[in-house]
C-alpha cells in the first residue's frame, strides 16, 4: 500500500470540514467596514477643508461690506451736494466757491477710488436692460423712443463688491418702446469707470 503524502499546506481558511473560519471573516468584514469609514473620513475632512477656503476667501473678499455700506452713503452725500449747485451758478460763482466745490468732487473721487481698492464698485447702469439682480425700479417712463425694460434714469447709483451686491441702483425704466432684444451672451452690468 502506498499513502499519497500531499506536500500542500493546510489552507488557514478553511476549518476542519473545508469551510471558511468564522473568526476570520469577521476580521475581513470588520478591515472593509474600518477602510470604508476611513476613506469616507477622509473625504469629509477634504469637503470641509474645501469649504473652510472658500469660507476664508468669502470673508476677507467681503469683510469690508458694512463700513461699505456706510461710506457708500457719504458718497451719496457729496453727490447731492455737487448736484444742488446748478452749472450757471458755478460759472459765475466767486473763486472761493469753485474752489469748495472742486475740493468736494475731488473728495469724492478719492472715496470712490478708496472704495474700489476694496473691491467695491460703482454701477451705472444707464441704457442697460433693467436686471432685478442689480437694479431696483422706482418708476416707469413711457418712452417710445427706448426698448421697454431700458434703464432710463439712475435715481441713486449702485454699487458691487466683488460678485455680489451692496447696494441696488434705484432707476426708472422705460415703457412703451420696441421690444426689448436678448442681452448678447457675456454682457454683464457695466461698471462705472469715471470714478
Amino acid at each position: 500500500m502506498t499513502e499519497e503524502t500531499s506536500n500542500a499546506a493546510p489552507d488557514p481558511e478553511a476549518g476542519a470540514d473545508g469551510a471558511a473560519d468564522p473568526r476570520l471573516l469577521a476580521l475581513e468584514t470588520q478591515v472593509a467596514e474600518l477602510k470604508d469609514q476611513l476613506l469616507r473620513t477622509l473625504a469629509e475632512m477634504e469637503n470641509l477643508r474645501r469649504r473652510t477656503e472658500r469660507e476664508i476667501a468669502d470673508t476677507r473678499a467681503y469683510a469690508v461690506t458694512g463700513f461699505a455700506r456706510d461710506v457708500v452713503s457719504v458718497g451719496d452725500n457729496l453727490a447731492r451736494a455737487l448736484s444742488a449747485v446748478p452749472a450757471d451758478v458755478r460759472e459765475g460763482a466767486s473763486p472761493a466757491i469753485v474752489a469748495l466745490l472742486d475740493g468736494v468732487e475731488m473728495t469724492e473721487r478719492e472715496l470712490l477710488k478708496a472704495l474700489e481698492k476694496q473691491g467695491v464698485r460703482k454701477i451705472d447702469p444707464t441704457g442697460e436692460k433693467f436686471d432685478p439682480n442689480f437694479h431696483q425700479a422706482m418708476f416707469e417712463v413711457p418712452n417710445p423712443d427706448v426698448p421697454s425694460g431700458t434703464v432710463v434714469q439712475v435715481v441713486q447709483a449702485g454699487f458691487v463688491i466683488g460678485d455680489r451686491v451692496l447696494r441696488p441702483a434705484l432707476v426708472g425704466v422705460g415703457r412703451g418702446g420696441p421690444k426689448p432684444s436678448a442681452r448678447p451672451e457675456g454682457e454683464g452690468v457695466r461698471v462705472d469707470k469715471t470714478a
